[in-house]
């Protein structure tokens, strides 16, 4: 999930849904609420872990955690040399989830299959938005918090694209996750000089705001959804997949990044030194050797989701 999130397109909330533990995963983060806050602060904290499911959502975000300074520096390499065919892969994935959950789901009649269509035009429609500039405002990182971490939350959203549209996803989700590590490095090291870094300092303080904004958006979602799952479940799942689904243009592998230029022609640069993305320009493919490549990693990428999908299916069977 962790390694989801943070590639723009694709959602962790999709990794939780095939993966079967999506509705625990949102009734656990349900259960902090005030019956949580009194056992925490009355030092019951046994009571406390055991009543928000701690040892799933430790796991849980522990994994997360790791992926972020592992998993996902593996990835940035990939993309950045094999973009192609990591973008391919994931279109695959977003594929099988498709199949998957409309395999499974048994619930369709009219309000269902007009509830997907809908999901599926605000998926498109999002997909198709122009990103705004960077802006590190404390007050619109906490808001980008909260609204990244819809990925989580709804299957289908990429959180770290809507941080693309917002014109934050370099420096809340590459620099400053950077500045963290490199934080950890000088700690060890014994080399503190960062401290007099007025701008290492700042992407600490942005990241810190952007985590709690998170932590907030999440749990308010989570208890959202939680009424919503009890009370219009069909109509939320359809939901759901709709929006999984109209994610697949966001991911379509075969586009070009555009970038934003000024009125000589010179692409813009952030405050950061990145290039400042304006939109992706989709096309379709020439019949080549390349492009069966390609197709190649998209059916990989739907293998490895039917895959685990079978994998689950076979661990049950023998439970």
């Amino acid at each position: 999930m962790g390694t989801a999130n943070k590639v723009p397109g694709v959602s962790g909330g999709i990794v939780a849904f095939v993966m079967g533990f999506y509705e625990t995963f949102i009734y656990s983060l349900q259960r902090f609420n005030s019956k949580s806050a009194n056992l925490f602060f009355q030092g019951r904290f046994k009571s406390f872990y055991l009543y928000i499911n701690g040892r799933f959502l430790s796991l849980l975000f522990l994994g997360m955690i790791i992926s972020y300074f592992s998993i996902s520096k593996l990835l940035d390499y990939l993309i950045g040399r094999y973009e192609l065919f990591v973008w391919s892969v994931f279109f695959g994935m977003i594929i099988g989830s498709v199949i998957y959950i409309y395999n499974d789901y048994q619930s369709w009649n009219f309000k269902t299959a007009i509830t997907a269509l809908i999901g599926i035009t605000v998926g498109i429609g999002i997909s198709l938005l122009d990103p705004a500039t960077q802006d590190d405002n404390l007050w619109f990182v906490f808001f980008c918090g909260i609204v990244s971490v819809t990925g989580m939350a709804l299957p289908g959203f990429s959180g770290s694209f809507i941080l693309i549209l917002l014109g934050n996803y370099v420096m809340l989700l590459v620099d400053s996750v950077n500045t963290l590590f490199d934080t950890f490095i000088f700690v060890l090291t014994g080399d503190f000089g960062f401290i007099s870094d007025t701008q290492h300092m700042r992407l600490l303080k942005v990241l810190l705001v952007f985590t709690f904004g998170s932590i907030i958006g999440l749990i308010s979602l989570s208890h959202v959804l939680t009424y919503v799952l009890k009370r219009y479940k069909n109509i939320t799942l359809a939901l759901i997949m709709g929006f999984i689904t109209g994610s697949l243009g966001v991911v379509w592998p075969w586009k070009k990044t555009i970038y934003k230029q000024d009125n000589f022609g010179e692409i813009l640069v952030d405050a950061n030194g990145s290039q400042v993305i304006e939109n992706y320009q989709r096309y379709l493919p020439e019949i080549n050797f390349h492009t069966i490549s390609l197709i190649l990693f998209i059916i990989l990428g739907v293998g490895i989701i039917l895959g685990l999908d079978w994998y689950g299916k076979k661990r049950k069977k023998y439970i």
